[in-house]
């Protein structure tokens, strides 16, 4: 079994891969934890997940959070004693970076566009909805040829929430109605269906400047929340950056 590891700004997936996705769990992405206690929040997982130690093959880790890659490297070394590879820049990830400047590209952003590749018809757009939510474009030849990048719904609703005296949080649910009766219901309205809507409207124009149909992919922890709201044909893969690290782990090896 492969572990794959996504640290991202606000939680770490953590997904065990032999043949398929035995498990699938998140922790929250800690900078003062040290590693010991990474180790023991993912050895808790493995238990509770009734996993063996000794069928841990690897380990494959992608991260954001230069701070807590090294930490839960640590971690993962005290797991296994098989290969435990973080996707760099040189790394084979069976796609080209045709940006201004490649090594500002996000790694999760190159897993997810490897993996959509990997799985999906070309041109394809990703839409990973987490701490940000950005869309990457995969042309017909596996360039990845650039993207957009916005704030996430989490932080647009607590931005809102927080900057207004009189606006409240509100829960990440659907109102019965797109026209809001009440605050509430208004504001909800607006995360939900606006972002629906936005992510709509960014597909269309893609489609637009490749004067091409693209296949749309999303992921990330808020994807299921909105993509059902979406008039696009969008298909929800939720662990495809998971996927992308086995196959950059299967390449690399």
């Amino acid at each position: 079994m492969i572990l794959a590891v996504d640290i991202g700004n606000t939680n770490i997936v953590i997904g065990g891969f032999q043949d398929n996705f035995l498990f699938t769990e998140r922790i929250s992405t800690n900078h003062n934890r040290t590693a010991r206690e990474y180790y023991i929040g993912i050895k808790n997982i493995l238990s509770f997940n009734h996993i063996r130690f000794d069928i841990i093959e690897g380990a494959v880790i992608s991260s954001v959070v230069p701070s807590v890659t090294g930490t839960v490297e640590k971690a993962l070394s005290e797991l296994t004693e098989g290969k435990i590879l973080t996707v760099g820049y040189g790394a084979d990830t069976g796609i080209n970076i045709l940006t201004d400047n490649p090594q500002q590209v996000g790694i999760d952003r190159i897993v997810d566009a490897s993996a959509a590749a990997a799985e999906y018809s070309l041109p394809a757009v990703v839409i990973d909805m987490g701490t940000a939510t950005t869309i990457s474009v995969i042309d017909s030849n596996r360039n990845f040829i650039g993207g957009i990048i916005m704030a996430g719904v989490k932080i647009s609703l607590e931005a809102l929430a927080g900057k207004t005296s009189q606006l409240p949080k509100v829960s990440f649910e659907p109102p019965e109605n797109i026209i809001g009766k009440n605050t509430s219901d208004c504001m909800k309205s607006g995360i939900i269906y606006g972002t629906a809507s936005c992510i709509d409207g960014l597909i269309s124009r893609i489609e637009r400047s490749l004067n091409q149909k693209i296949t749309a992919v999303a992921t990330g922890g808020m994807s299921g929340l909105i993509i059902p709201h979406c008039e696009h044909s969008i298909i929800h893969d939720e662990n495809l950056l998971l996927k992308g690290l086995v196959n950059i782990y299967n390449k690399n090896s």
